[in-house]
Protein backbone atom coordinates (compact mmCIF):
# COMPACT_ATOMS: atom_id res chain seq x y z
CA UNK A 1 0.00 0.00 0.00
CA UNK A 2 1.47 3.33 -1.01
CA UNK A 3 1.10 6.39 1.18
CA UNK A 4 0.47 9.76 -0.47
CA UNK A 5 3.42 12.12 -0.57
CA UNK A 6 3.01 15.46 1.11
CA UNK A 7 5.24 18.53 1.30
CA UNK A 8 7.91 18.08 3.93
CA UNK A 9 10.59 20.29 5.45
CA UNK A 10 13.19 21.97 3.29
CA UNK A 11 11.23 21.28 0.11
CA UNK A 12 11.37 17.47 0.51
CA UNK A 13 8.42 15.16 0.77
CA UNK A 14 7.12 13.03 3.56
CA UNK A 15 4.62 10.21 3.64
CA UNK A 16 1.57 9.94 5.83
CA UNK A 17 3.27 6.98 7.51
CA UNK A 18 6.21 9.08 8.80
CA UNK A 19 3.96 11.57 10.57
CA UNK A 20 2.84 9.13 13.33
CA UNK A 21 6.46 8.00 13.77
CA UNK A 22 7.46 11.63 14.23
CA UNK A 23 4.68 12.18 16.75
CA UNK A 24 5.73 9.06 18.67
CA UNK A 25 9.37 10.22 18.68
CA UNK A 26 8.19 13.59 20.04
CA UNK A 27 6.06 11.88 22.70
CA UNK A 28 9.00 9.71 23.79
CA UNK A 29 11.20 12.80 23.93
CA UNK A 30 8.68 14.65 26.11
CA UNK A 31 8.32 11.58 28.37
CA UNK A 32 12.11 11.28 28.63
CA UNK A 33 12.51 14.95 29.51
CA UNK A 34 9.66 14.90 32.06
CA UNK A 35 11.15 11.83 33.75
CA UNK A 36 14.61 13.38 33.73
CA UNK A 37 13.31 16.61 35.22
CA UNK A 38 11.38 14.79 37.95
CA UNK A 39 14.42 12.68 38.87
CA UNK A 40 16.69 15.72 39.05
CA UNK A 41 14.16 17.68 41.13
CA UNK A 42 13.65 14.76 43.52
CA UNK A 43 17.37 14.09 43.91
CA UNK A 44 18.30 17.75 44.27
CA UNK A 45 15.67 18.24 46.98
CA UNK A 46 17.22 15.42 49.02
CA UNK A 47 20.94 15.58 48.29
CA UNK A 48 21.53 18.57 50.57
CA UNK A 49 19.91 16.85 53.56
CA UNK A 50 20.83 13.16 53.50
CA UNK A 51 19.69 12.73 57.12
CA UNK A 52 16.14 13.64 56.04
CA UNK A 53 16.44 11.26 53.09
CA UNK A 54 17.47 8.42 55.42
CA UNK A 55 14.63 9.36 57.80
CA UNK A 56 12.15 9.19 54.89
CA UNK A 57 13.33 5.70 53.88
CA UNK A 58 13.31 4.54 57.49
CA UNK A 59 9.70 5.78 57.97
CA UNK A 60 8.40 3.10 55.58
CA UNK A 61 9.59 0.40 58.03
CA UNK A 62 10.40 -2.00 55.19
CA UNK A 63 14.21 -2.22 55.28
CA UNK A 64 16.73 -3.14 57.96
CA UNK A 65 18.37 -0.06 59.50
CA UNK A 66 21.71 -0.45 57.70
CA UNK A 67 20.02 -0.91 54.32
CA UNK A 68 17.71 2.07 55.00
CA UNK A 69 20.76 4.24 55.67
CA UNK A 70 22.49 3.13 52.46
CA UNK A 71 19.34 3.58 50.35
CA UNK A 72 18.51 6.94 51.93
CA UNK A 73 22.02 8.28 51.35
CA UNK A 74 22.46 6.82 47.87
CA UNK A 75 19.02 7.40 46.37
CA UNK A 76 19.39 11.17 45.75
CA UNK A 77 22.59 10.62 43.78
CA UNK A 78 21.01 7.81 41.75
CA UNK A 79 18.01 10.05 41.02
CA UNK A 80 20.18 12.92 39.83
CA UNK A 81 22.28 10.61 37.64
CA UNK A 82 19.14 9.04 36.11
CA UNK A 83 17.75 12.49 35.42
CA UNK A 84 20.90 13.66 33.66
CA UNK A 85 21.12 10.48 31.57
CA UNK A 86 17.49 10.79 30.51
CA UNK A 87 17.71 14.46 29.65
CA UNK A 88 20.85 14.10 27.51
CA UNK A 89 19.52 10.84 26.09
CA UNK A 90 22.45 8.62 27.07
CA UNK A 91 21.76 5.01 28.03
CA UNK A 92 18.08 5.77 27.58
CA UNK A 93 16.69 2.22 27.66
CA UNK A 94 18.72 1.21 30.70
CA UNK A 95 17.87 4.47 32.46
CA UNK A 96 14.18 4.02 31.66
CA UNK A 97 14.20 0.44 32.96
CA UNK A 98 15.91 1.58 36.18
CA UNK A 99 13.29 4.35 36.41
CA UNK A 100 10.52 1.79 36.01
CA UNK A 101 12.02 -0.44 38.71
CA UNK A 102 12.38 2.49 41.12
CA UNK A 103 8.86 3.76 40.39
CA UNK A 104 7.51 0.25 40.98
CA UNK A 105 9.35 0.12 44.31
CA UNK A 106 7.95 3.53 45.25
CA UNK A 107 4.40 2.42 44.37
CA UNK A 108 4.81 -0.72 46.49
CA UNK A 109 6.32 1.28 49.37
CA UNK A 110 3.58 3.92 49.38
CA UNK A 111 0.80 1.33 49.00
CA UNK A 112 2.34 -0.69 51.84
CA UNK A 113 2.50 2.36 54.11
CA UNK A 114 -1.13 3.16 53.31
CA UNK A 115 -2.28 -0.44 53.87
CA UNK A 116 -0.44 -0.64 57.21
CA UNK A 117 -1.94 2.65 58.41
CA UNK A 118 1.37 4.52 58.60
CA UNK A 119 1.11 8.30 58.60
CA UNK A 120 4.18 9.39 56.68
CA UNK A 121 5.27 11.87 54.05
CA UNK A 122 6.59 9.89 51.09
CA UNK A 123 9.83 11.87 51.08
CA UNK A 124 9.76 11.90 47.28
CA UNK A 125 10.88 15.52 47.04
CA UNK A 126 12.69 15.97 50.33
CA UNK A 127 11.72 15.90 54.00
CA UNK A 128 9.72 12.71 54.60
CA UNK A 129 9.17 10.79 57.78
CA UNK A 130 6.29 10.79 60.22
CA UNK A 131 3.54 13.36 59.64
CA UNK A 132 2.50 15.83 62.31
CA UNK A 133 -0.82 15.08 64.03
CA UNK A 134 -2.68 17.75 62.02
CA UNK A 135 -1.35 16.53 58.65
CA UNK A 136 -3.00 13.89 56.51
CA UNK A 137 -1.17 11.54 54.15
CA UNK A 138 -1.68 12.07 50.42
CA UNK A 139 -1.11 8.46 49.39
CA UNK A 140 -3.71 8.45 46.60
CA UNK A 141 -2.11 11.41 44.82
CA UNK A 142 1.37 10.01 45.33
CA UNK A 143 0.34 6.63 43.92
CA UNK A 144 -1.33 8.27 40.91
CA UNK A 145 1.75 10.41 40.23
CA UNK A 146 4.15 7.48 40.54
CA UNK A 147 1.92 5.23 38.41
CA UNK A 148 1.93 7.90 35.69
CA UNK A 149 5.71 8.19 35.90
CA UNK A 150 5.96 4.39 35.76
CA UNK A 151 3.94 4.41 32.52
CA UNK A 152 6.24 7.09 31.08
CA UNK A 153 9.26 4.97 32.07
CA UNK A 154 7.81 1.95 30.30
CA UNK A 155 7.08 4.00 27.17
CA UNK A 156 10.65 5.33 27.06
CA UNK A 157 12.08 1.85 27.71
CA UNK A 158 10.02 0.29 24.91
CA UNK A 159 10.76 2.82 22.16
CA UNK A 160 13.82 4.37 20.50
CA UNK A 161 15.21 7.31 22.51
CA UNK A 162 13.30 10.00 20.62
CA UNK A 163 14.58 13.36 19.46
CA UNK A 164 17.60 15.21 20.80
CA UNK A 165 19.11 12.07 22.33
CA UNK A 166 22.80 11.32 22.52
CA UNK A 167 21.97 7.64 21.91
CA UNK A 168 20.29 8.53 18.60
CA UNK A 169 23.20 10.71 17.53
CA UNK A 170 25.72 7.97 18.34
CA UNK A 171 23.64 5.36 16.50
CA UNK A 172 23.43 7.59 13.41
CA UNK A 173 27.20 8.14 13.47
CA UNK A 174 27.78 4.40 13.74
CA UNK A 175 25.56 3.76 10.68
CA UNK A 176 27.12 6.59 8.66
CA UNK A 177 30.79 6.91 9.70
Amino acid sequence: MAFPEQPGRAGGTTTARSRPAGLLAAAVTVARLVLGGVWIAAGAAKVTDLDASVRAVRAYRLLPETVAQIVGAGLPLVEILLGILLIVGAGVRVSAVVSAVLMSAFVVGIASAWARGLRIDCGCFGSGGELAAEEDPTYGLELARDAGLLLLSLLVAARPPGLLALDGWLAARKENP
